[in-house]
């Protein structure tokens, strides 16, 4: 028996699985690129040698992130030209998500939820870190929304990269204590509380959409018991570079 593909699974199960399930679009588009990817229905280029001794002919590929012959070829791609691109300094990677709980305040309300979520973590590394108790100074840092996980399911979460260390206001760049930015911990419990915070700004009583059956009061609620430290769990990691 031969090596099956995903897009031969596709190609045979997809159509008459779609007609009894109802499938978000995102799914619907990724199956239907990928089931005429590297055939004669995308069309096709030649790739020649300039002195005309090898010519030969490709079919185009769909190009899309969920095909794994194409998304493989751009992360090699995108793998050769990182390291050039690495941060001169030291710096941890922290990974801020939000909680399963908010996933369905988020999926309504992106416009809303999505810069909540950049601001909340800006100011919970910025106050921390400003703190003397921890570095004292502004650090740099970039980072990066993701809102889905590799297995294309809902998962909001944010990507920093956080330099080990930063400028005070004297002038002369100071490096991080003990070789680490922050705990992980003192970062969980600071960013649980202006991610509340906000949420609670942003959604005073009947002001925006909840999503069903959700109730203004349900909602207090659900904010309070994630307020709790052990009865929900917030997802904060810090890594080494």
């Amino acid at each position: 028996m031969g090596l099956i593909t995903l897009q031969d699974l596709f190609g045979t199960g997809s159509p008459e699985y779609e007609r009894p399930h109802a499938l978000p679009a995102h799914v619907r588009k990724a199956a239907r690129a990928i089931m005429p990817c590297r055939t004669a229905a995308l069309g096709g280029h030649v790739q020649a040698c300039p002195d005309g001794q090898v010519s030969r002919i490709w079919d185009n590929a769909c190009r899309h992130r969920s095909c794994p012959p194409c998304a493989s070829l751009q992360t090699e791609r995108w793998l050769a030209i990182q390291p050039a691109r690495r941060l001169a300094c030291d710096h941890s990677h922290v990974i801020l998500t939000l909680p399963h709980d908010l996933k369905p305040l988020w999926r309504i309300n992106v416009p809303v939820m999505s810069p909540l979520l950049w601001h909340t973590v800006r100011d919970t590394l910025r106050t921390l870190l400003a703190d003397r108790t921890s570095l004292g100074a502004e650090p740099g840092s970039i980072a990066a929304l993701h809102t889905w996980s590799q297995t294309l399911v809902l998962h909001p979460h944010l990507h920093c990269f956080v330099t080990g260390g930063g400028w005070p206001p004297s002038g002369e760049w100071v490096a991080v204590r003990h070789g680490f930015v922050l705990p992980a911990r003192v970062v969980r419990a600071v960013f649980r509380g202006k991610r509340l915070d906000a949420l609670r700004q942003a959604w005073p009583r009947g002001a925006r959409e909840l999503p069903e059956p959700l109730q203004p009061q349900q909602f207090v609620t659900r904010l309070n018991r994630l307020g709790h430290p052990k009865k929900t769990r917030w997802n904060v990691r810090i890594l080494e570079r």
